[in-house]
């Protein structure tokens, strides 16, 4: 049964990708496991109890499992607590969540919004991206951040054509906006995620996402693949994707425009929705 299916008081039975794993104590001393359990269709906590010592030994985090168990609330949260867990002979990043938006259309708008840049030196280096297909596979599947907003697969494509459409409207409402700077750089302002991030469930960094984080690699990326862009153009796109993040360090219009659409997106993807007035 999906994760989305769950209903309280209901013993299921599923596939899914433990995506956090803690070994702790209860008040009196007794182990149990505390997990976090993913499918494409969502995430849930969940509990073991009983036979900790056994089960603990037979999966590992970023494992697929096969679970038995039932539906608590708990805190008004909805909890399994997992009777019997296996290993299970599935990939664990295909039970990852899922993008909330289409993947194909997303990845459809994506390369319109390249198109859309006609200065020669920036259209030609968004279209070294949008033509590598290794990159392009890991905007579908890695998340815009591993525990913040699009925090899922494809929350990468998903946060990127967000920003970059937002910035698209920015610059017909503001028409002195340099378009093409600012549709480049909404772009590509994320691609150092691809270097930084391993696919799920874990998401976890790799080596040297760890020790450079992806503003330092997406940096990198488009110094690499920047041939035959004028240097002051190759400055004023750099300049934005660095300052992405830190707003007070924009020194052009473009780059804070940049900034503010990157955390309404943001923002927006994190906000609960309340039907209330």
């Amino acid at each position: 049964m999906s994760i989305a299916e769950l209903a309280e008081d209901r013993v299921v039975e599923g596939l899914y990708a433990v995506a956090r794993k803690q070994r702790l104590r209860t008040r009196s001393g007794s182990p149990y496991l505390a997990l976090e359990l993913v499918d494409p269709t969502g995430k849930i906590e969940a509990r073991v109890w009983n036979d900790v010592e056994l089960l603990d030994k037979r999966f590992g985090e970023g494992d697929a499992v096969r679970v038995l168990g039932r539906v608590e609330r708990f805190r008004d949260r909805l909890q399994l607590e997992v009777r019997s867990l296996e290993p299970a002979e599935a990939d664990p990043a295909e039970l990852v969540p899922e993008a909330r938006r289409d993947v194909e259309e997303l990845d459809g708008f994506f390369e319109f919004l390249a198109a859309e840049i006609a200065h020669p030196g920036l259209r030609a280096l968004v279209a070294r991206f949008v033509g590598d297909a290794d990159f392009r596979a890991r905007l579908r599947v890695l998340p815009a951040t591993p525990d913040g907003h699009h925090a899922w697969a494809g929350g990468l494509l998903e946060h990127t054509v967000a920003v970059a459409s937002l910035c698209r409207e920015a610059t017909q409402l503001h028409p002195r906006l340099r378009t093409d700077i600012l549709l480049a750089a909404a772009l590509l302002h994320d691609v150092g995620r691809t270097r930084e991030l391993d696919r799920g469930p874990l998401f976890l960094a790799t080596a040297e996402g760890k020790l450079l984080g992806h503003v330092h690699l997406g940096l990198r990326l488009l110094e690499e693949r920047a041939t035959g862009l004028g240097r002051d153009v190759r400055a004023e796109l750099l300049h934005a994707v660095a300052a992405h993040h830190d707003v007070r360090a924009a020194r052009t219009a473009e780059a804070s425009v940049l900034y503010h659409a990157n955390q309404l997106d943001a923002a927006a993807a994190m906000r609960p929705v309340t039907t209330e007035g």
